[in-house]
């Protein structure tokens, strides 16, 4: 059955380094017309973009960030990984550049500073966007599965009695199909995914032995997880929940409307929970939805705080959490973990 050690993990994401986000680094993206990794590659060409590609890749996380990770009172970071981390020794060889040699950096860098690495398969061949896992789609089932579960097996064998990783997260954010009124919404179906899942956590177990965590997406679908792996041939097994609540409608302007959203995030973890799994937040942020005109900046900032206080306090009795991200081009402030959390101390977060 699962198993959770009493010790929460507190940990930040890597989003932006290794899988190209738009939103994390700007510049990369200026007067390319591109919005992920994709789109940049074909708007630049593949020379000029593996050039950019390698700088940005060897400076915008290094050691120095680890370094700093760990004396921020952090003891995990979550590293998104792309399908093609492999390169030329992947499934589709020529697809894109690899990055494994940063893998094995940050597992190093990790180690060094007591850090725990999760490992998070991005996005699989076929989704609907090659680069993020956001808003993923598996057009090709059989295909993607083989190829992700190819470099899933990979990872694991390298990585999966290294001290320094705590687990591997199979797929990210993947869109699940459910029914709206008559008809189907776009996704992979829910038993397709649970297919996906028992045949990653075999690949890792059979590769990486049973220390590493096998960290499952609910898709934003928690309650589809209720007894799923509960059989005791599955061991060391977490539900991740991603909760955001930036796009709600609640007017958060004051108390009250952060009352309602910390309400709506207790009621997900109650259902997440209802899985027998333990459960962790892979991706949380800061972020309020759009406040009232009337605000100051003042204002927004002091309830942002209190925001996340309260986030903290209703993740406790969850196998961890990881803030969305470790650092932003721009230093944003409700997503950046540098600005948003700098003035909780670090016995806070437990």
């Amino acid at each position: 059955m699962a198993e959770k050690d009493d010790r929460t993990v507190h940990g930040v994401n890597l989003s932006g380094w290794l899988v190209l986000e738009s939103w994390v680094t700007p510049s990369l993206f200026a007067s390319t017309g591109a919005f992920d990794g994709a789109g940049l590659r074909e708007a630049l060409g593949r020379k000029r973009f593996s050039e950019l590609l390698d700088a940005h890749r060897s400076t915008f996380i290094t050691e120095e960030d680890f370094s700093r990770i760990a004396a921020r009172g952090f003891d995990a970071v979550r590293l998104p990984v792309p399908w093609f981390v492999l390169g030329d020794d992947g499934p589709f060889p020529g697809s894109y550049d690899g990055c494994l040699k940063y893998v094995d950096a940050a597992m190093n860098w990790a180690e060094d500073e007591g850090i725990q690495v999760l490992l998070c398969l991005s996005s699989i061949p076929g989704s609907t966007d090659s680069e993020s896992g956001h808003q993923m789609v598996i057009q090709n089932e059989e295909r993607s599965r083989a190829a992700a579960l190819e470099v899933i097996s990979v990872l694991a064998e390298r990585f999966g009695r290294r001290p320094g990783l705590l687990g591997i997260e199979p797929l990210d954010e993947p869109q699940v199909q459910h029914r709206h009124g008559l008809t189907l919404t776009d996704g992979v179906p829910m038993h397709r995914l649970r297919n996906y899942y028992r045949d990653a956590y075999e690949t890792i177990r059979q590769m990486g032995g049973h220390k590493p965590v096998v960290v499952i997406s609910d898709g934003g679908m928690p309650g589809e997880f209720r007894r799923f792996m509960a059989q005791d041939r599955y061991t060391n097994v977490w539900l991740d929940s991603h909760i955001y609540h930036y796009a709600d409608s609640t007017d958060a302007s004051g108390p009250r409307g952060v009352r309602d959203l910390i309400t709506a995030t207790d009621r997900y973890l109650k259902t997440a929970h209802e899985s027998h799994l333990p459960c962790m937040v892979g991706e949380w942020s800061a972020a309020l939805p759009l406040a009232d005109s009337a605000m100051t900046p003042e204002g927004r900032i002091a309830l942002e705080r209190v925001y996340t206080s309260s986030q903290l306090s209703a993740f406790a009795g969850s196998a961890g959490w990881f803030f969305q991200t470790w650092k932003t081009e721009s230093h944003l402030s409700s997503w950046d973990a540098r600005v948003a959390l700098s003035s909780f101390e670090r016995g806070m977060f437990d």
